[in-house]
């Protein structure tokens, strides 16, 4: 958006007076370049109210700026006289001191005028006598002054100062070319600043306009991913109070300051920083002020600290000094009486050649470069060849544009060309280091074309108090240790050890990452390790030992069951249920079978036979025995008072109707929960991989298989309990009592264990309750009656048995 002054709504008339005919600001040429260069400079509170133009010849002088201004005149002279370059072609100049951001309008108007006259509603006129403007010193210069350009496409291109990258969208500056890089280079390059020293607590102090907004917004996105954090900014003004901003800096622990400013700002925050003694601070000096011939000399520079910055490299210009000199013995530089709005009066005839010569060289390249790239640009366009130039072309600014975008030639051993953003794709940058002579003594480089490439030689650096200072909020956690955030600022944080089962997450030191499921970690280690497989081997000394009882066991169950065939039809053999005790020793000998799958390294079918065989052929002989007891607390109590009774129950054979019915359902019962869901096989603990079959999801899952066998154990130890009073010298049901006692006693020991113990401890634990389950029903139960059909066989007769019931029949019925 333009402003326009009242007085030039709606014509507008620059007149040039008092010129002198040795005048450093004019020259008459064939085409004109303009030029703005800030010579003087003007405090942006001077008349901030007063909409009147300043004349900047009665401002503070700048010696750096006027060398830049003499470098510009040095290269059209230098072009004139070459018989390869723009040949029969002579370029003049018109400059003006721009000395204020807001307050130098009639010189960009004259610039602009074409007799004398600015016209921008007619189109078909070309409004401005200038092919190219070269100049200004300041973003918020660029901006106020740049869109006049752009709406007749006059190439404008920028030295220093106007880096910030608004100036990249085309869309808005269609004319705007730079032979200096944009904000976002020496944003990278004050990173790799801190990422080299690894600073993480920093200071970003810039001058409050477009260029130091801009060098801010960009800093904030670019450590938005590193670990430096920002952990003060402000915006310089004329009436900063430093001696508070200081003060809070010094009250933050900041030890490295970034000075994103122009020069005259930085001088006066430097100097502050000398009269309040700060020390041991690191300074960042951007290329506006790191070439600052006066600040490095300043008594007491020392103690403020280390002072590196980036620049310009020093590039020597040939035949520079040589022009300075004979310019300087032509022309002093008179005074004559002129317009004050005109601002093409310098006023520095104080200043000797020798000043000139060694005065702030910054920018005097891209000044070079940029008045050379127009002169190409200009050979293009006028398609010059040997010796001649076509004078005749109707040239038009915009056509000077297009072969500026194109221009690609050498200069000075550089490769001037720019990129599609009318930014440039040449020049490094010098990494300059402020000694103890008062000079910016070069350290090192930072190139971008063809790649970025950041060289620094630290050996060079003298640190303040003779150690690299730091900048940190809190000091780093060792390797094995998380960060945990304290306030804003990421840099800031507590050092946590990391919990068992994780390791630190080397991108994201705030967290950590779990280990996966066969992975371990103890507390405070930097990764997960592999956990290690563990299980119960068959070739483990307890395995040995508990699959050996298990093979004794099955030899008793074939000797038994031996021993019962071969005395089927005796009385003991009988009593203990005749066909029933040949089912309960099949039963005992195939729940055996899933003591060996305890064993070995587990899997899904190793998981389903240690618990299917047990649980189904165990359900048939709880089944037995529970038929048993029944059938014996029936006999004596219950079929001599209800004989129809025990004739159904004969008749019928109830209790093998039972039996069957208990074992389909509970085959039916596992089949469906094992089919639906087989038992898992892997159960991790903190530092080991044990690979079982999970108990506690066997359980959840067999639950009513448990709550079926538990029933019968009950009522079979309820009917059993019953007939304790029954014949002393034969009591079969004190037998089966003893067995569900037993029973009982070992699984609630089991359970009490499995609570205690973890891994392969459990499958052990397990495969011994299985087996002292089996062995407590074999031995108590079937073992006195081999001793009988054995050793006393004078026991083992009808009359002995009958004699017995008799004998408890009649106490009975006394």
């Amino acid at each position: 958006t333009i402003v326009w002054p009242s007085r030039l709504l709606v014509f507008i008339n620059v007149k040039t007076k008092c010129i002198p005919k040795t005048s450093e600001f004019k020259m008459k040429g064939d085409y004109l370049l303009g030029g703005l260069f800030d010579i003087h400079h003007v405090s942006a509170t001077l008349h901030q109210n007063i909409p009147e133009a300043i004349i900047c010849s009665s401002q503070e002088f700048s010696l750096s700026s006027y060398r830049r201004f003499q470098m510009m005149r040095f290269s059209i002279e230098e072009i004139n006289n070459s018989t390869s370059l723009l040949p029969n072609v002579t370029l003049g100049y018109e400059i003006f001191d721009h000395c204020s951001d807001t307050k130098n309008f009639p010189g960009i108007f004259s610039l602009m005028s074409v007799d004398g006259s600015v016209q921008p509603w007619k189109e078909s006129v070309n409004f401005s006598k200038v092919i190219a403007v070269v100049g200004t010193d300041t973003s918020t210069t660029t901006m106020t002054v740049a869109p006049l350009f752009m709406m007749d496409l006059v190439p404008m291109v920028r030295l220093y100062g106007a880096s910030s990258s608004v100036f990249s969208r085309k869309q808005n500056f269609p004319s705007f070319l730079r032979t200096v890089h944009p904000n976002k280079y020496f944003i990278e390059i004050i990173l790799s600043f801190l990422e080299k020293f690894k600073w993480t607590w920093v200071a970003f102090l810039y001058s409050d306009d477009d260029y130091g907004r801009d060098g801010l917004d960009l800093f904030v996105k670019k450590i938005k991913d590193t670990e430096i954090c920002l952990a003060f900014s402000y915006g310089l003004k004329e009436d900063t109070d430093y001696t508070k901003l200081i003060k809070q800096m010094e009250a933050l622990r900041i030890n490295v300051v970034t000075v994103f400013t122009t020069k005259w700002t930085a001088e006066r925050l430097i100097m502050s920083a000398i009269q309040q003694n700060v020390t041991n601070k690191v300074w960042i000096a951007v290329d506006a002020w790191s070439l600052h011939k006066e600040l490095p000399k300043e008594r007491g520079i020392r103690n403020i600290g280390t002072i590196l910055g980036i620049a310009e490299p020093k590039i020597t210009i040939p035949g520079f000094d040589d022009f300075i000199s004979s310019f300087k013995a032509q022309n002093q530089c008179e005074n004559p009486d002129h317009d004050p709005f005109c601002n093409q009066n310098c006023n520095c005839s104080s200043g000797s050649a020798e000043d000139i010569i060694t005065a702030d060289p910054s920018f005097n390249f891209p000044v070079y470069s940029a008045v050379y790239a127009v002169a190409h640009a200009l050979h293009a366009v006028l398609q010059c060849g040997a010796g001649s130039c076509n004078k005749s072309i109707k040239l038009y600014p915009h056509m000077v544009l297009e072969e500026l975008r194109k221009s690609k030639f050498t200069l000075l051993n550089q490769t001037v060309h720019f990129d599609k953003n009318g930014d440039p794709r040449f020049g490094p940058y010098a990494i300059v280091f402020w000694n103890e002579s008062g000079d910016a003594e070069e350290i090192g480089s930072y190139t971008f074309h063809p790649k970025h490439n950041f060289d620094i030689n630290e050996s060079k650096i003298h640190w303040h108090g003779d150690k690299k200072p730091e900048s940190f909020c809190s000091k780093e956690c060792p390797d094995e240790y998380m960060k945990k955030q304290e306030g804003v600022h990421k840099c800031c944080f507590s050092c946590t050890i990391c919990p068992n089962g994780t390791h630190l997450n080397t991108t994201d030191p705030y967290n950590v990452i779990k280990c996966n499921k066969t992975q371990w970690s103890a507390g405070g280690n930097t990764s997960c390790i592999e956990l290690q497989l563990e299980y119960v081997k068959f070739s483990d000394p307890t395995a040995i030992v508990i699959m050996t009882g298990t093979v004794i066991l099955l030899a008793f169950i074939v000797a038994i069951s031996v021993l019962f065939a071969l005395n089927y039809n005796t009385p003991v053999v009988r009593s203990a249920g005749g066909p029933m005790c040949f089912i309960i020793l099949g039963c005992l000998g195939l729940c055996s079978i899933s003591v060996f799958f305890f064993f070995g390294e587990p899997s899904v079918a190793f998981c389903v036979l240690r618990y299917f065989p047990f649980l189904l052929f165990y359900t048939v002989c709880v089944a037995c025995f529970l038929m048993r007891s029944f059938q014996i607390a029936f006999v004596f109590k219950i079929s001599a008072k209800f004989q129809n009774i025990s004739g159904i129950w004969t008749k019928y054979n109830l209790h093998w109707i039972f039996i069957s019915a208990a074992f389909f359902l509970q085959a039916i019962l596992l089949i469906v929960r094992y089919s639906l869901e087989p038992p898992t096989k892997e159960k991790y603990y903190c530092d080991r991989n044990i690979t079982v079959c999970d108990l506690k999801k066997f359980q959840t899952d067999s639950l009513i298989s448990f709550i079926l066998i538990s029933v019968m154990v009950f009522l079979c130890f309820c009917f059993s309990y019953a007939g304790k009073d029954f014949p002393k010298n034969y009591n079969e049901a004190k037998t089966i009592t003893f067995c569900m006692f037993l029973l009982i006693l070992i699984w609630i020991s089991f359970g009490t264990f499995a609570h205690v113990l973890d891994g392969k401890n459990i499958d052990v634990s397990h495969a011994v309750a299985t087996l002292l389950s089996l062995y407590s029903l074999l031995l108590v139960y079937f073992l006195p009656r081999c001793y009988i059909i054995l050793f006393k066989p004078e026991k083992n007769t009808e009359q002995y048995f009958q004699d017995l019931i008799q004998s408890y029949t009649r106490s009975c019925s006394q």
